[in-house]
């Protein structure tokens, strides 16, 4: 069995390796320190399942689970992450991951949703299955931010942490003019008048 797993830090690579090896003994793993990587390996080779991280360098997890879909890669994703379930699992499921899992619960939810994944189905945590019913009974109790796309919401919680607008645009590889564009439809789509706000409306959502 062949995985891919994808990671930033060295630690957190080999810690997911030594637990997927006790339960997959025979598995064979190649490692990619950022997006770009990853993608470049998930081009070149076939794997039976790829574990990335959502936040790394060159690409992130998010950009790398859109490009499969456009490339029709058919590598089931299961996106590892240290933010909270509730930031990006539905984001990222929508985007076409297989699953999504926090680094929190990676050594014992780990192997079981690697389990589900290559039996073809979806693995979500029981939270979230439950915030997606709530969310599919009543619509009119989405959080505003909810409402907007993908990279509206990484340009909003990176402006939340006090990233300027040249900070961000080195970060997402995109230009300066375009991240000013991104700003102003966060602010619109909030209702928001400047940055305070935005941190202000970050902090009591808990994106931050």
């Amino acid at each position: 069995m062949n995985i891919l797993i994808a990671d930033d830090h060295i630690v957190v690579r080999k810690g997911l390796i030594q637990i997927i090896s006790d339960e997959f003994p025979n598995a064979i793993f190649d490692e990619a320190i950022n997006g770009k990587e990853a993608m470049e390996l998930l081009r070149s080779k076939k794997y039976d399942i790829a574990i990335l991280d959502i936040t790394m360098p060159e690409l992130t997890g998010m950009d790398v689970v859109r490009q499969m879909k456009i490339e029709e890669n058919k590598t089931p994703i299961l996106v590892l992450t240290s933010h909270p379930e509730g930031q990006y699992a539905i984001r990222v499921l929508k985007a076409g991951a297989s699953g999504f899992i926090g680094k929190e619960m990676a050594g014992e939810e780990l192997t079981i949703a690697i389990h589900k994944i290559l039996s073809g189905r979806k693995y979500i945590t029981q939270t979230l299955a439950e915030k997606i019913a709530g969310d599919m009974s009543n619509d009119s109790n989405k959080a505003q931010h909810e409402l907007l796309s993908d990279r509206e919401f990484e340009v909003m919680k990176l402006i939340a942490n006090g990233k300027t607008v040249s900070e961000i645009a080195d970060k997402l590889f995109i230009s300066v003019t375009t991240v000013s564009t991104y700003r102003t439809r966060v602010l619109d789509k909030l209702n928001l008048k400047n940055n305070s706000e935005l941190m202000h409306y970050a902090m009591t959502q808990n994106l931050v």
